[in-house]
């Protein structure tokens, strides 16, 4: 029986918030957005799956989505005219077809990773090979988007929306891994985010924090 999926959340209180002025600021008076691109070292994971005989992508998507259920500044969406925070997000990301054209997927984000794992190689399987942008239907506003860009090593990457910023969640994308020569695996990773629900520090503990998750898979993917 498939799980329902999680979309609660939790309205925030626009008046007595923290983060109300800076709210109102970056979004009615100076509308900003910012992206940070690091190089994470992902041997640890790398070598797991490849032990496990699990999809790098899999746990890719499982890790930064089990680290964004620790911060609420990045699960903020709005429904109708009140900003809530969700529970949890769930990845939505892009598949490549045999002529190159891609298609966009996601799948419910789940805290056990063998069941977030069967559920991503079930998508895999029902809406892979299907072509269009997206063979999934959205079924809800909690999905965040995260893709990766594996035959480029980038140092940098912005995603440039055409209209006025409108979601409060956060975007990643990931480049080609590197092998150096002490046999650590990097792998580029950016992160854009809006200005109006997090700064500078939010992005920094977050992306630090993902480099240790991503040094112990044992602890989060067992």
């Amino acid at each position: 029986m498939t799980k329902p999926l999680n979309t609660h959340f939790t309205p925030i209180d626009q008046v007595n918030w923290p983060r109300r002025d800076y709210f109102y600021y970056f979004t009615k008076m100076m509308p900003t957005g910012f992206t940070v691109t690091v190089t994470l070292d992902i041997s640890a994971t790398l070598a797991w799956t490849k032990l496990n005989n699990v999809k790098f992508n899999a746990a890719y998507l499982y890790l930064v989505s089990r680290l964004l259920t620790k911060h609420p500044e990045f699960r903020i969406g709005r429904v109708d005219d009140q900003l809530v925070t969700y529970d949890v997000v769930h990845p939505s990301y892009t598949v490549m077809h045999a002529d190159h054209t891609i298609s966009n997927l996601w799948t419910a984000y789940d805290q056990n990773f063998q069941s977030f794992y069967a559920a991503y190689l079930a998508d895999q399987q029902q809406y892979g090979q299907i072509p269009g942008p997206m063979p999934k239907p959205p079924v809800s506003a909690n999905l965040f988007t995260i893709g990766s860009l594996p035959w480029l090593d980038f140092t940098s990457y912005t995603p440039l929306p055409f209209t006025l910023l409108q979601s409060f969640l956060p975007v990643f994308q990931a480049g080609k891994f590197t092998t150096h020569a002490d046999q650590r695996t990097m792998m580029p990773l950016s992160m854009t985010v809006h200005h109006a629900v997090a700064d500078g520090y939010h992005v920094s503990s977050f992306l630090n924090e993902l480099q240790t998750v991503f040094k112990q898979p044992e602890l989060n993917l067992n």
